[in-house]
């Protein structure tokens, strides 16, 4: 009969309780629960339920980790724009002080205690798009005065609150963006744009290397994907389903949640997609809840997902947690 003894040269230990130090492959006995545990590794990515939002709401703005973001702005319900504000500790929200300008459809970037929050629809005819910036210390949200030089709705944010770059979006009136602006901490600077015009794209990375994909390009909802290497956007892989997405993590390691195809008004989601820096997989699970129009913060393997529209519910609170494919937890060892 092969033991684990046999196999490893070890015994399994008895402990009263689990360890810190704990090593991928490791195995134990927890005498005070009386179950076996194993340390193992995430073979696919997983969405578990976190605590919601104290505003319901859609196109917001997101910034910071899994367990230190910050939501912003927002639409609840339609037309309503939001000001509000919130902070999240990795279980629940509280409630900060609110951005200056009520709007929806922002680009957000940035961590909990310095985030900026750009652009937006201020309108609640929805016939505006506003050039705006405000940044948040992590107490308060000012109005800067810089302002971008192309006013839309939309668009996809990524960086820090010093060095960040926004690209896409949508003006009445104009119709869709290709526009890309970086920005200093001081001014917004016009640099080179997406090769595919569209809003409510994903994006991620940082300010001399990110990444934009999927969104709406009229008449329809794109897969395209593009990388930035600090100077122009490069056509790479598709999305494996064309959308409006939410996004989040580095250039080469990003996530893709959420969305809908808006020629298909019926068509929400909670499909989620992985980068690995040269294409995109689609990953097993779904969130549990499908939804356009949310934020997200944090990486490919802590990740952090919240608001958004749900079709038959409207703007939502959920929030959603993602652990990525490659992480380490403890299960416990079971037998039927």
């Amino acid at each position: 009969m092969t033991t684990y003894y046999g196999l490893y040269g070890q015994k399994v230990q008895y402990l009263a309780s689990d360890p810190t130090d704990v090593q991928i492959g490791q195995v134990w006995y927890n005498s005070t629960s009386a179950v076996l545990k194993v340390r193992a590794v995430t073979t696919s990515g997983t969405w578990a339920s976190g605590g919601n939002l104290n505003t319901a709401r859609s196109g917001l703005g997101g910034a910071g980790t899994q367990t230190a973001g910050l939501a912003f702005a927002g639409q609840t319900p339609a037309p309503s724009r939001s000001a509000s504000s919130e902070s999240y500790n990795g279980s629940s929200w509280t409630n900060t002080p609110s951005i200056n300008t009520a709007r929806s459809s922002v680009a957000g970037m940035g961590t909990q205690t310095a985030a900026l929050c750009v652009t937006g629809n201020n309108d609640p005819g929805g016939n505006a798009s506003t050039n705006a910036t405000e940044s948040w210390n992590g107490s308060a949200w000012t109005t800067v005065p810089a302002t971008v030089n192309t006013a839309r709705n939309g668009s996809a944010g990524i960086g820090i609150s010093t060095a960040a770059l926004i690209f896409g979006g949508y003006t009445p009136g104009n119709g869709n963006w290709a526009a890309t602006e970086s920005y200093n901490g001081t001014s917004w600077t016009s640099v080179n744009s997406l090769n595919t015009q569209r809003r409510s794209l994903g994006g991620a990375g940082i300010q001399t290397a990110g990444l934009g994909f999927g969104g709406y390009a009229d008449p329809a909802a794109t897969a395209a994907t593009e990388s930035w290497n600090g100077t122009s956007w490069t056509n790479v892989a598709s999305l494996n389903q064309a959308r409006t997405i939410a996004g989040l993590g580095i250039q080469t390691a990003a996530l893709g949640f959420g969305g809908n195809n808006p020629a298909i008004p019926t068509n929400f989601t909670g499909a989620t997609e992985l980068w690995n820096g040269t294409s995109w997989t689609t990953n097993p699970n779904s969130m549990t809840t499908a939804r356009n129009g949310l934020s997200g913060a944090g990486t490919q393997t802590a990740g952090l997902g919240f608001g958004g529209y749900a079709p038959g519910t409207g703007s939502s609170a959920a929030t959603e947690e993602f652990t990525g494919p490659g992480v380490g937890q403890t299960k416990t060892v079971t037998v039927s």
